[in-house]
């Protein structure tokens, strides 16, 4: 039987947000606590990042076994990642000055680059198992049209080489990390999971009306979204709901925003698309629920909850097949792939699917079962200790009981000495 772990995750960005990477570290460090074995005692798990508020306090519970440790390393507010990086020093001395004393874990794993880079050098120095995930590869985000830090390639390729483990969110991920270096074996995923209690298909919907709702959730209101609202024109009976973007109260002054309801009157569609600004998470669930349909669009590294998210409330998705989309949705099961920047087909297959009643309900079904079992956060914390358990050290076994050796081996009784 496995002993208890003592865990500790690193991640130099904010993790009050509802980003992603915030979100993840968060989830998974409550999940983590749960123990190996089922008889087993509980892991503990300590989160440590960047103080970026003055009034947060130093050490913070996320849930029984799970705390989050805020380090001094800079001024207490949100930086760039030039200025992260100078102040790289201080974070790295922070985790050593934790992790020379009774707090030393038994394995580290960072989140983003930039925590990577100091909580690598700490554990290569202190003899720590370190493993890496990073949320975004420079190569694949610059793909994106995204800006990248121009010392990142060179950084990643130096944390992946020298981690015991990378972990990917999905194969293309693993690809491209394997790609900038790393030696494949060093290489493994375990993908993102979902709140399957908070996103359910039981709970409170938003009010809509009698047209098929389309969904859209895009964080920057990119190509993704033009290309759904190019595809409902070919979709005339559906309207189309779109999340994401600025704050609610700040829809009228947004560029993009601006961009996109210029084009939705050109293709006069602007009667049917609903803009609703950027929702926090509790709220999502509430619009998914009043789905018939959820797109995710992106022809580059997707959003990988956006479909576990809209699945879990039993909401089937038409996905481009890149990222996590190719891993989580199955095409023709739980929806279907559609072609990247493609709308006139994609507008097709949506319009298709629409009108089949009995296939989409089935999709339906099938989508809900697929996040729950195979991207519970029970599950993927489980993935995650796996993972876990093939850099660890192999622990020593027990010396066996030298008494009744004899016996165990030849089944006699031991003679008697008279």
């Amino acid at each position: 039987m496995h002993r208890p772990l003592h865990i500790a995750l690193v991640s130099a960005s904010d993790l009050d947000g509802e980003h992603l990477q915030s979100v993840h570290v968060r989830d998974l460090a409550r999940s983590l606590t749960r123990p190996l074995a089922a008889d087993g005692e509980p892991n503990q798990v300590t989160v440590y990042t960047r103080r970026q508020d003055r009034s947060a306090r130093g050490r913070v519970r996320l849930a029984p076994g799970a705390a989050l440790v805020n380090l001094d390393a800079g001024p207490a507010r949100p930086l760039s990642d030039d200025e992260l990086l100078q102040h790289l020093r201080d974070f790295a001395d922070g985790l050593r000055r934790r992790w020379s004393g009774s707090a030393r874990p038994d394995i580290v794993h960072a989140h983003g680059w930039i925590g990577g880079l100091a909580a690598c050098a700490v554990a290569r120095e202190l003899g720590i198992p370190f493993v890496q995930s990073y949320h975004g590869v420079a190569a694949v985000e610059r793909q994106a049209g995204r800006q990248v830090h121009p010392h990142r390639d060179r950084l990643e390729k130096a944390i992946g080489r020298d981690a015991d483990l990378v972990l990917a969110g999905h194969a293309e991920e693993a690809t491209a990390v394997v790609r900038t270096g790393v030696p494949r074996p060093s290489v493994a995923v375990v993908p993102y999971g979902v709140d399957s209690e908070h996103f359910s298909q039981v709970g409170p919907a938003m009010p809509h009306g009698g047209r098929p709702r389309l969904v859209i959730v895009s964080e920057d209101l990119g190509a993704d979204a033009e290309t759904a609202l190019r595809a409902l024109v070919h979709v005339p009976d559906a309207e189309l709901a779109v999340a994401g973007g600025p704050e609610r109260e700040e829809l009228e002054h947004d560029s993009a925003v601006h961009r996109l309801r210029l084009l939705a009157k050109e293709l006069h569609v602007a009667d049917r698309v609903i803009f609703l600004g950027r929702l926090p998470r509790k709220t999502l669930p509430k619009l998914l629920r009043t789905a018939s349909l959820a797109l995710c669009l992106a022809p580059h590294q997707p959003s990988p909850t956006a479909p576990l998210e809209a699945m879990a409330c039993g909401v089937p998705v038409a996905a481009t097949p890149v990222g996590g989309n190719a891993d989580e949705v199955l095409d023709h099961i739980t929806g279907i792939h559609v072609p990247a920047g493609r709308p006139v087909v994609i507008g097709r297959a949506v319009r298709q699917l629409l009108s089949e009643d009995t296939t989409l309900h089935g999709y339906s079904i099938a989508a809900g079962d697929r996040a729950r079992s195979r991207y519970s956060l029970e599950r993927i914390a489980a993935e995650t200790l796996r993972a876990y358990l093939k850099v660890l050290p192999v622990p020593e076994p027990e010396p066996a009981a030298e008494e009744d050796g004899a016996e165990r081996e030849t089944g006699k009784a031991p003679a008697l000495v008279g």
